[in-house]
């Protein structure tokens, strides 16, 4: 099961945000790379939706209840290119480790 429009909008949302460099985008980023792979991007800290303003938490909802009604596992791949951009701002470590 894909995305909704909707769901797909809130998400290119989210994206937008992440790739900034604000408090609220680092919450975001963190929310987006806990999805794409918790283990080696860190997880999401739930208190961290106090963090964010009421529209972006919303979004964040969205993507949440997206993933809670796929009968298995669903990732954005088609979102590759902008979450390794994420990666490579939030996570330069990482980033640097996995081009080598």
């Amino acid at each position: 099961m894909a995305m909704t429009d909707h769901e797909r909008a809130s998400f290119e949302r989210l994206l937008k945000i992440a790739r900034s460099d604000t408090g609220q985008s680092r919450r975001v980023a963190a929310f987006i790379l806990a999805w794409w792979n918790a283990g080696a991007l860190g997880g999401f800290d739930l208190a961290d939706l106090f963090g964010v303003d009421q529209a972006i938490a919303a979004d964040m909802g969205t993507v949440f209840v997206c993933l809670g009604r796929q009968s298995e596992a669903f990732y954005p791949n088609e979102y590759r290119t902008e979450i390794e951009a994420i990666i490579e701002a939030w996570r330069p470590e990482i980033w640097a480790s996995s081009q080598s």
